[in-house]
């Protein structure tokens, strides 16, 4: 399993049209997003090839402008590194995690 973290960008007159092909293509699943034209988006893959290739997908769908890697790990780092994903969720700034997709 390979989880990667994107910021997905687009104009903000399209950012309602791209949250939506987002929401419905089964590519990802969106956390956060601004008015400013940023969403921040998880993907998931068996694989690093298949988060490479919705990541692609993504980039490609009508009105993304693109999509930047934030991070990146599977499950072969996280055996060997345990606490990793907690050093991950600490760098994650507090007023972050109190917001969600819909609040903003």
């Amino acid at each position: 399993m390979n989880i990667s973290g994107l910021v997905v960008k687009t104009a903000p007159e399209h950012i309602e049209q791209v949250m939506e092909t987002l929401k419905t293509s089964g590519l990802c699943e969106i956390h956060f997003h601004d008015q400013t034209g940023k969403i921040i988006v998880t993907v998931e893959g068996a694989d690093t090839n298949e988060g490479v290739r919705k990541m692609r997908d993504i980039m490609n769908l009508p009105h993304v402008l693109c999509a930047d890697l934030a991070f990146s790990c599977s499950e072969d780092e996280m055996e060997g590194n345990p606490g990793r994903l907690e050093r991950i969720r600490d760098a994650v700034p507090d007023a972050l995690e109190s917001l969600s997709a819909d609040a903003l």
